[in-house]
């Protein structure tokens, strides 16, 4: 028991050790990207070039994770999963990661932070409108009630910005579409992707996608001379977005979504704290707590919502499979009665081509069953 109690404390404190990597790690990436693009700070306002570099540098690793160190295998990939899966998904992802990184320029991060709460209503609407959510009353109310906090801590925001506030928006719009294309076209299609084949297949994609308003906007005021680019910056901060990824998956896998959903809502707070102390002209007022609390539990009570949806449905699965196996056990007690009479009856060879294909399979298995049948 004391071996049994101390492997269960190594356990849980391993698990606790995912839970402050990955809050430090998502916190860390936000926090540096912003010191990263703030003209305030080390002055590099191209998002979309800080968002390619990420591209080209996760989906190297990918590639050199798979084909060279052969960690993991590709999944069976054909050029029309690509064309009408991967290449949409990418087409969303670069825009959420576009969109989300240039609100760094104009808003806040505890601002930015208050508005991803509107992550769920967005996720909600789209996938209502795809078909793959039934319209309900309680889910539409607990959207309504992260709305009208949003609002209320939009309208209490003292650097309140339209631009970078529709920028944000409009980054948790693609992301809501990212997330309903992969479970309506890959999911259903069988298709499951991990982080080290997500890169591998979507980051090129995405790559690409963003070349073109690069090269549009942003690739003309990079020939200024006085641009930096520091190879260790850039280095440290893809690699960090890296490691955010990869300890994502393996927070879900040891703990389940729903603790990474409580460990995201404690992220927040610590987050939006942290970004008053060292980003000195993000200011926090109390319209906007209220507004950010009354948002947060629309948004709690949404995830008791599906959490509960989930223990329903797996309650209903379980009566269904026990009312299956008891079915199949009395159709194959039947199909051996049936065979048992039939051979006492010394009429075997004729009462096979009655029998569906599995039984002779359970003729044969019963031999010795049969043989002890009183005559």
């Amino acid at each position: 028991m004391a071996v049994i109690a101390t492997l269960m404390n190594r356990q849980h404190l391993l698990t606790y050790i995912y839970l402050l990597v990955y809050i430090s790690l998502s916190s860390g990436v936000i926090l540096y990207n912003k010191w990263v693009l703030s003209t305030l700070y080390f002055n590099f306002p191209f998002p979309i070039t800080l968002t390619m570099i990420h591209m080209a540098f996760s989906g190297g690793v990918a590639f050199v994770l798979i084909r060279v160190l052969k960690v993991v295998s590709p999944i069976k990939m054909t050029f029309h999963i690509y064309t009408t899966c991967v290449v949409p998904i990418s087409a969303f992802f670069a825009a959420s990661l576009w969109f989300g990184n240039t609100a760094y320029l104009y808003i806040s991060v505890a601002f930015i932070q208050m508005l991803k709460a509107l992550m769920p209503v967005a996720t909600f609407l789209v996938a209502v409108t795809c078909g793959t959510e039934k319209l309900r009353c309680d889910v539409f109310w607990n959207m309504v009630l992260v709305s009208v906090g949003v609002v209320i801590s939009s309208y209490g925001e003292i650097h309140f910005n339209v631009l970078g506030t529709i920028y944000q928006v409009s980054g948790i719009a693609a992301e809501a579409f990212r997330l309903v294309l992969t479970q309506v076209l890959l999911q259903n299609k069988g298709l499951t992707l991990n982080p080290i084949t997500s890169l591998y297949y979507i980051a090129p994609c995405s790559f690409v996608f963003l070349f073109i308003p690069w090269y549009i906007l942003e690739k003309p005021e990079m020939e200024a001379p006085h641009m930096q680019f520091n190879f260790w910056i850039f280095f440290s901060n893809a690699l960090c977005a890296l490691a955010l990824n990869f300890s994502t998956f393996l927070v879900i896998g040891r703990t389940g979504a729903v603790t990474i959903r409580v460990a995201g809502v404690l992220k927040d707070w610590l987050l939006i704290s942290l970004s008053t102390v060292l980003f000195p002209e993000s200011k926090i007022t109390g319209l906007n707590v209220i507004g950010y609390a009354i948002a947060l539990s629309g948004v709690v009570c949404y995830n008791y919502l599906k959490i509960r949806d989930v223990r329903i449905s797996q309650l209903q699965i379980i009566p269904d499979e026990s009312t299956k196996e008891l079915q199949m056990e009395k159709k194959e007690e039947d199909n051996v009665n049936r065979n048992e009479d039939t051979l006492w009856n010394d009429s075997v060879s004729d009462s096979h081509s009655h029998f569906d294909e599995e039984a002779p399979l359970m003729y044969s298995s019963r031999i010795s069953h049969l043989g002890r049948k009183p005559a």
